[in-house]
């Protein structure tokens, strides 16, 4: 991470490490570094560290800040250079930059595994066959996995529960079974409904 060190003699070369985005010095301890030095401002400047460099804000001190010798209002600042704050002298030691992503584990589930007559298990439940497929990733899907979603006049989406785009069933529907009576209905011709359908014909 970048880095300066206070060259002045009364600090002893103290090593600064900056942190990322704002960092403020100045003689207030308020400050994220504290300069104690009689012609340091209570807030002097900001340093702002970030993934395209470091930069240095004056922040109407008193005494001003200094790159190279040259007094700035803003500046970039390089490895090396040399940074007053009024009469404190600090080394540009480094202006690395170190963004760490954290590493996540992501569990992949096994591949599905296919019956004998084609059907396939679900990966994450083991006891169920898969019956939908994600437009989207391609994941296989029990019904157990979909998630649905019904919207407004009642249309109901089954959406993947891992990257949230549309799921399409893999296998058709089972056919809803008819009722005892229904079923009745349709094979045997009852005497009444035929007298009743008559009149409504005369």
């Amino acid at each position: 991470m970048a880095s300066l060190v206070i060259k002045s003699a009364a600090f002893g070369s103290r090593v600064i490490e900056l942190n990322l985005g704002v960092n403020r010095f100045g003689r207030s301890p308020e400050n994220d570094f504290q300069i104690e030095h009689p012609t340091v401002s209570a807030l002097h400047c900001e340093i702002v560290l970030a993934g395209e460099g470091v930069l240095v804000r004056d922040c109407a001190s008193s005494n001003g800040t200094f790159v190279g010798g040259e007094r700035i209002e803003e500046a970039s600042l390089s490895a090396g250079q040399t940074l007053h704050l009024g009469e404190v002298e600090l080394l540009i030691e480094t202006t690395e930059v170190t963004v760490a992503i954290p590493k996540f584990d992501i569990s992949c589930p096994a591949p599905p595994v296919v019956l004998p007559d084609g059907s396939l298990i679900c990966p994450r439940h083991p006891q169920a066959r898969v019956t939908h497929k994600c437009t989207h990733c391609r994941e296989v899907l029990c019904d157990a996995c979909v998630h649905r979603l019904r919207r407004h006049r009642g249309k109901l989406l089954k959406l993947c529960p891992l990257c949230s785009h549309p799921c399409v069933p893999i296998e058709s529907e089972k056919p809803k079974k008819r009722s005892f009576l229904g079923l009745w209905g349709k094979t045997v011709k009852l005497p009444f409904l035929h007298g009743s359908r008559k009149k409504e014909t005369e």
